[in-house]
């Protein structure tokens, strides 16, 4: 099966549209099951072979293992299959779209979570996530991490691929409804993207990623790109960091 023409080209060749023009072109398209499949299939895969290698004993080796089975996950499929994938965003245009619509958001998100974890610890409620640290506590590290390992490989798997098939899956809905087909694609992705990481922690308060997933998936269809989403993912887990932190 291929995808319509539109992605970028991971061999390098240039597609006669960019990506995003498949996504929100005007023509009627045939729901693609065996895509649906895929996806599914790819997901669930991912989920718990990343679950299982978080029970085992090898924990340390798979905080570096893990990212790389969700880029493999998401990489390996189209690859096989001569497709393309959305592009990480580098050209000039992208990076200042990218710049305006961050800056914006999280002007707008960060003072929200501090005001709101601080409500719970003035209410005399725990933090409802704990953040994940080293044992030694090496703040470079950690950071560098979220956004080298985590957030590049979360939203590799999740933007790049997840939500990217299900607008390619939502291709049926006619361009009046362009606006649909986006929140879909935010809604469902947010919500896999909850699901994954409540089986793989453990816990039901991690439905509380459905919030953070709904602002990544936003990024993605606003700018078109991957470089929002990874920044702000990782910007987002380093600031719930410092604030749990400085809520201690």
């Amino acid at each position: 099966m291929d995808y319509p023409p539109g992605h970028v080209s991971i061999a390098g060749s240039l597609p006669t549209r960019p990506w995003w023009a498949q996504f929100f072109s005007s023509s009627q398209r045939r729901f693609d099951v065996s895509l649906l499949i895929e996806t599914v299939a790819v997901m669930v895969a991912a989920i718990l072979a990343i679950k299982v290698l978080a029970a085992s004993a090898i924990s340390v080796v798979g905080w570096f293992v893990a990212p790389g089975m969700l880029v493999a996950a998401a990489l390996v499929p189209t690859a096989i299959k001569g497709n393309q994938f959305p592009a990480i965003g580098f050209s000039d245009k992208q990076i200042r779209l990218t710049v305006l619509v961050l800056c914006r958001v999280c002007v707008v998100i960060f003072p929200t979570m501090l005001m709101g974890l601080w409500l719970l610890k003035f209410c005399g409620f725990g933090l409802p996530l704990q953040p994940v640290l080293s044992q030694n506590h090496k703040w470079a590290c950690w950071i560098f991490y979220q956004f080298m390992y985590v957030a590049v490989a979360e939203e590799v798997f999740f933007r790049g691929y997840l939500q990217s098939n299900i607008l390619t899956l939502t291709g049926a809905i006619e361009h009046q409804q362009c606006r649909l087909r986006k929140w879909i694609s935010i809604v469902l992705s947010a919500a896999c993207f909850a699901v994954a990481h409540i089986i793989v922690q453990g816990q039901i308060i991690s439905v509380l990623t459905f919030l953070p997933g709904l602002v990544l998936g936003w990024l993605f269809v606003r700018t078109r790109s991957l470089l929002a989403p990874i920044l702000f993912h990782g910007l987002a887990n380093t600031c719930y960091c410092l604030i749990a932190v400085a809520l201690v």
